[in-house]
């Protein structure tokens, strides 16, 4: 039965087409994450757990009073021992030491058990016999069997107290008796779930056998994300690979070209500034004629007004006199201090220049940019014939895949174990009518144990009942009424018949005790703690010649680490049965569907990837030759001392300005006259010489200035700037031309290790969904489970509190037999009393 299980479940994962490897594969960067989506998966009804409502706390009780009995650990090795041993050594060589150790160690494990035994076989034994002599001797007019009884003061007391422990005794036995009813109705009522847990069982077998081949459809299907995305990245290599050689390329290049961009721009920087020159200069030439011819006349007009005769009149003011010497003292600094004549004219760099300039530098550098840029059309143009080759791989490694997982009859094997359910399925329905004629006896049966308890308990309550409804307590003892000796026969009447039947529920309580506090003790308490997997996966244990019994007896290979437990853990977690049974160490099929085996033509094509930069032209020979016309322009020749002398001087010897506002200033101290108003005049002429000659002439100055030292610093070491500006450029071309070979093939193997990093992470995928989500085996965990349930839940919890609440209901009839006798003396109709003379 367990093996054609298993073969059937061997057969679904090797159609499943398990991809995995022998050798851990060369460590690759992680690819772009592709998203396989989820395994579709069943859901099973099964909830292999049980709530005992209520009635759970008399469970706990039972087990609290089993661990009173029986507080000794779990005994593997004992167990261990006798189990590889069969019994037999034991039953055949007892006297040998090691097995009278084996022998005392199982009597003192279950010496708990053992004198609670021999407690109830005592009881059984003893109290048949101590009720035959207790009839006997009531027959003999002992033990209470005289009908007489003697008067005592406190006889009231004595009978309301033997009366209140009885009825608290018989209280108590009914309660005993309500659990032990209690535990027999949840027993027969559990029964009938059994087949609901069975059907719900089945039908997950079912979920099971029909959601498999689907998932490792799903696996198999999968293979178009990985390959689709394969072949996107083939169709864009370009992008991928070409774009990541640009962009190292241009970490490398684009600084050269950007320097050769400078120069165009310092090109045109230039001519600017050698055109700034001229016009500036052009513009000083011409206004420094005029401006000196202005300034002429100006110092001759103020000279003639100072000949005016309030500067020489004996009886002016002295003070006028005195400031008219001071302006004609100070008329010498109006003139020009700046000589720009004597400078010549830049026409002959600027000749050359615009030459040089006759070359578009820029949009030679710009093609060379477009050229570099072009990496990623070469790259397409190159690798195209590898692309197709690598794109038929890929298409050819699916289409494996595909008629692998075909060539294994999955759907015969799938019919095949959904018959062999449906046979056990049928099976176990047949026996449902013997389980339910075999509760139904057991039902009767606990029933009528509990009927003897209340037969007597009937007793007991009626004769309580009569005995204190008719008590009269005027009547002598001779003289009691009918109802009161009623009540008294009836408690005699139930001593009887605990005589009879308590004896009989002992040893009934006895034999229930033994067996279900043991299967507790030995199998369901284990089962939880799992010591009882431990056992059934001791080595050796169950085949001498198996180290582990699972993998021996399935596979052959007793070395294999598949044990009862971790398998039952495994498929507890609702993990596959892939990783549950081990199936990778037994059918170990990488030889076929490796990825190594799958991907070395893939490796090899794309290894095989040419890709020459050569094509490249980074600056065409006018471009060099452009920059080298540019470093002979002639702007060394240029005397940029003699320009910076004469800008630095200034426009004139005194500021204009100044000397119209000290003018005016020493005018205002004069009088008002004639020569004051001719003063202010020239003041005004001044200034506005200052405002339309000198405020052009200092703007012209101060952009001749900017120009100067523009093409001073330009020209400064400008053939060895030039030189080092293609130096760069040569050394960028080389290395596109001669060195990228190592940095083509670095960027080649990155793209070969994202192609295959998509297969290694549709292998991971489908390891991971293997082992995790295909065929999860919950169900078989389940099966275990509900055998549990049914078995300790169902059975041996209800019996166990059966026998509890009954063995308490048999041990109270002692005390219940003492009571009920002495009260019946109080309740029945004697012949004989005392009688005492009135001595006052």
């Amino acid at each position: 039965m367990w093996k054609p299980g298993t073969l059937l479940l061997l057969l679904l994962w090797l159609a499943s087409g398990e991809l995995q490897q022998e050798t851990e594969p060369r460590r690759l960067p992680p690819p772009g994450k592709l998203n396989f989506g989820y395994v579709p998966a069943g859901v099973y009804e099964t909830l292999a757990h049980y709530e005992p409502g209520p009635i759970g706390i008399l469970f706990h009780m039972v087990h609290a009073f089993l661990y009173a009995v029986q507080p000794n650990a779990f005994p593997h090795d004992l167990i261990v021992k006798l189990a590889k041993d069969k019994f037999g050594a034991i039953q055949t060589e007892y006297q040998k030491p090691e097995n009278i150790v084996l022998t005392l160690q199982a009597i003192y494990y279950e010496i708990g058990f053992l004198v609670c035994a021999a407690v109830g076989l005592l009881f059984t034994i003893l109290m048949p016999i101590a009720g035959l002599f207790f009839c006997m001797c009531r027959c003999c007019d002992n033990c209470g069997g005289e009908m007489h009884q003697r008067q005592r003061k406190n006889a009231d007391c004595r009978r309301g107290l033997l009366g209140t422990l009885l009825f608290s005794t018989s209280l108590v036995i009914t309660i005993g008796v309500l659990c032990a009813y209690a535990a027999n109705q949840n027993l027969s009522s559990q029964v009938k779930n059994v087949r609901r847990l069975v059907n719900s069982n089945m039908r997950d077998l079912h979920t099971f056998a029909n959601d498999t081949p689907m998932q490792i459809e799903y696996l198999i299907s999968q293979y178009a994300t990985a390959k689709n995305k394969v072949i996107y990245d083939l169709d864009n290599i370009g992008p991928l690979l070409g774009g990541r050689i640009h962009d190292q390329l241009d970490k490398e290049v684009r600084p050269a070209l950007d320097q050769v961009l400078n120069m165009a721009g310092a090109m045109r920087e230039t001519k600017e500034a050698l055109e700034s020159v001229n016009a500036s200069l052009e513009v000083l030439q011409d206004g420094t004629g005029k401006l000196s011819l202005n300034l002429g006349q100006v110092r001759t007009s103020i000279n003639h007004t100072l000949n005016d005769t309030d500067c020489h009149d004996e009886d002016s003011d002295a003070t006028t006199a005195q400031l008219c010497r001071n302006i004609r003292q100070s008329l010498s600094q109006l003139q020009i201090s700046s000589n720009f004549t004597r400078l010549p004219d830049v026409n002959a760099q600027l000749e050359k220049m615009n030459d040089v300039l006759k070359t578009d530098l820029s949009a030679v550098v710009q093609r060379g940019f477009s050229s570099l840029n072009d990496t990623p059309h070469m790259v397409i143009e190159q690798t195209r014939s590898v692309v197709e080759s690598v794109t038929n791989l890929v298409d050819s490694i699916g289409n494996n895949i595909s008629s692998f997982s075909k060539a294994f009859p999955v759907q015969s094997c799938l019919s095949n174990f959904t018959i062999f359910i449906n046979h056990v399925h049928a099976k176990i329905e047949d026996y449902y009518p013997e389980i339910d004629k075999m509760d139904f006896y057991r039902w009767i049966g606990c029933i009528a144990l509990c009927c003897m308890v209340v037969l007597v308990l009937a007793f007991n309550y009626l004769g309580l009942l009569c005995g204190t409804l008719g008590y009269d307590k005027h009547a002598s003892p001779t003289t009691r009424g009918c109802i009161s000796n009623t009540g008294g026969t009836m408690l005699m009447a139930g001593v009887g018949f605990s005589f009879l039947f308590s004896w009989v529920l002992m040893g009934v309580v006895t034999i229930i005790f033994l067996a279900g506090g043991n299967m507790e003790k030995l199998v369901c308490e284990p089962f939880h703690t799992k010591e009882l997997f431990k056992v059934v996966d001791t080595p050796y244990m169950i085949n001498p010649e198996w180290k582990n019994f699972i993998p021996g007896y399935m596979y052959n290979d007793s070395e294999l680490k598949l044990t009862t437990e971790s398998l039952y853990s495994t498929c507890k977690k609702n993990q596959g049965i892939y990783s549950a049974m081990h199936l990778d160490k037994v059918f170990n099929i990488s030889s076929y569907l490796n990825t190594t085996v799958f991907t070395k033509d893939v490796v090899s094509q794309l290894d095989s990837l040419k890709i020459d930069l050569r094509g490249i032209i980074l600056l065409e020979a006018e471009g060099r030759q452009n920059l080298l016309d540019f470093s002979e322009a002639g702007l060394s020749e240029i005397n940029y001392a003699d320009y910076l002398e004469e800008v630095n001087k200034g426009v004139t010897v005194v500021d204009l300005l100044s000397f119209a506002r000290e003018l005016e200033a020493q005018t205002d101290l004069m009088p008002k006259s004639n020569l004051q108003s001719a003063l202010k005049g020239h003041v005004s002429t001044l200034r506005q010489i200052h405002r339309q000659q000198i405020v052009p002439m200092e703007q012209s100055m101060s952009a001749l200035n900017q120009s100067m030292r523009f093409l001073e610093r330009t020209a400064s070491d400008l053939p060895n700037k030039i030189l080092a500006v293609l130096d760069a450029i040569k050394a960028a071309q080389f290395l596109i031309s001669q060195n990228a070979t190592h940095l083509i093939n670095r960027e080649s193997r990155k793209y070969t290790n994202t192609i295959i990093g998509y297969f290694h992470q549709y292998i991971e995928w489908v390891k991971t969904s293997l082992a995790m989500e295909v065929a999860p085996c919950k169900p078989f965990s389940n099966m275990v489970d509900t055998a549990e349930i049914m078995a300790c839940s169902f059975v041996v919890d209800s019996m166990n509190t059966f026998w509890m609440g009954l063995g308490c209901s048999t041990l109270l009839l002692l005390p219940s037999i003492i009571l009920a006798v002495k009260l019946a003396k109080y309740y029945r109709r004697m012949d004989t009393e005392d009688v005492y003379d009135d001595l006052f």
